[in-house]
């Protein structure tokens, strides 16, 4: 069985962010107990996850602008690829880079922009689950009912090998549990009290060697699933166990848990703009790319659907309720970039580059011009038939990108051929 570090996250970053979003967790549990007397961890689990995501909202819009404007670069950034494809020597390797570069100076966004609203939001996601699949280790309400039944067991001769063969007979896969000297840490214990099941709190006060102290089980399994029950299901039961039991609406209740996963989910992935702009591409590259996505967007709902049938309930309700928020997000978004201007947005990310050149000393128009030379030489490039091959691509990624993010006349994506218009300006400067 593998030993994982119990409690509280130690991994640098993650473990900091999962305190901070353990006192959030800890005041959503307060504030339900204190003013509505309500004490219910899958419905803390959804405030809590609605919280952090409208916290990254604007990391969000900053991604999705970045993912806007690449859709429209791309026709630029693939005739780049075209014109020095198959030419490895260094001087050619270089001047792609240059021309690559001059693409994106011209839209005043950076490569690695995207890559750098991810690198923000990860720690954040990872964060997010350590506190939910951990609660104890933050919500002191939680650790505090499970800490008399813990100091009875620690009192039992063994009980470090009686827990760990409980486990893994029990295939308790997923707890947290470390042995120092020999011996179980009582976080540990608490952290596999916390997992257990209903169906497991019974095995457990059924062995003899707890016998002592079976009323205290008891009352402890009364106090925990006061808090875990969701509607009629347990958040730390598994979908398939309710399944296997018959009853009509324990069944119903644990097939919508995987149901409403891959649906909202998928809803979440539809919503999502796609990179449309590599759909009418002859590059072998750019399409396998875009069917692996394909593959991945498909594969990943049908997953997250499978995987909710044996994991707790608990993880299905997040999972659920992150998407929810996700779409609700995305839709705000996506109404809120399709009333953009494209020139807006271009001018916009152009003064945040000019006040980054001016704080390095840099004259903040030297990079724009530069960037307009570059582009003006990358269209006089392959003017005959490349030059109308080019111009009929152009139109079939502006309507298909236009298709795919479902934009309205007047939107952002339908003024993708303001592009084109841009360019042609800067061939007579």
């Amino acid at each position: 069985m593998e030993m994982i570090l119990a409690t509280k996250s130690s991994t640098p970053i993650i473990g900091q962010i999962s305190v901070v979003m353990g006192w959030i967790m800890n005041g959503i549990y307060k504030v339900l107990d204190g003013l509505f007397g309500i004490q219910n961890l899958g419905l803390c689990i959804i405030i809590f996850s609605i919280l952090i995501y409208l916290f990254m909202t604007p990391l969000q819009i900053k991604q999705q602008k970045f993912s806007k404007l690449t859709s429209v670069m791309q026709p630029e950034l693939q005739k780049i690829q075209k014109k020095y494809q198959g030419k490895k020597d260094q001087a050619s390797m270089q001047k792609m880079q240059e021309e690559t570069s001059a693409v994106y100076q011209k839209y005043g966004v950076s490569p690695t922009g995207s890559c750098v609203q991810l690198l923000i939001q990860l720690p954040i996601l990872w964060s997010l689950w350590d506190v939910i699949q951990n609660i104890p280790a933050y919500v002191g309400s939680v650790k505090n009912l499970f800490e008399g039944l813990a100091t009875q067991i620690i009192g039992v001769g063994g009980y470090t090998d009686l827990i760990q063969n409980f486990i893994t007979d029990n295939k308790m896969t997923r707890v947290k549990f470390l042995v120092e000297d020999g011996k179980a840490t009582a976080d540990s214990v608490i952290n596999f009290l916390y997992a257990l099941s209903p169906s497991q709190w019974d095995k457990l006060a059924d062995m003899s060697q707890f016998s002592g102290f079976t009323d205290l089980i008891n009352s402890t399994k009364d106090g925990i699933q006061g808090m875990q029950t969701f509607g009629v299901l347990n958040i730390a039961e598994q979908p398939w166990n309710y399944i296997k039991t018959g009853s009509l609406i324990l069944v119903i209740a644990a097939l919508a848990i995987p149901v409403l996963s891959w649906a909202t989910q998928m809803l979440n992935l539809k919503l999502m703009p796609q990179a449309a702009a590599q759909q009418n591409t002859d590059d072998s590259t750019a399409n396998s790319m875009a069917n692996s996505m394909k593959t991945m967007n498909t594969v990943m709902p049908i997953m997250s659907a499978v995987f909710c049938f044996t994991f707790p309930v608990g993880l299905g309700i997040y999972w659920i309720s992150s998407a929810v928020v996700r779409s609700i997000q995305q839709l705000l978004i996506n109404r809120h970039l399709n009333k953009m201007n494209i020139d807006d947005l271009i001018n916009e990310n152009m003064k945040k580059m000019d006040k980054k050149r001016e704080k390095a000393g840099l004259p903040p128009q030297k990079i724009t011009n530069q960037a307009h030379q570059s582009v003006k030489n990358i269209n006089r490039i392959e003017k005959g038939n490349s030059g109308s091959n080019e111009s009929e691509r152009a139109k079939k990624v502006e309507e298909s990108y236009r298709r795919a993010s479902g934009a309205k006349p007047g939107s952002i994506t339908a003024k993708a051929n303001m592009v084109r218009d841009f360019d042609e300006r800067n061939k007579k400067k």
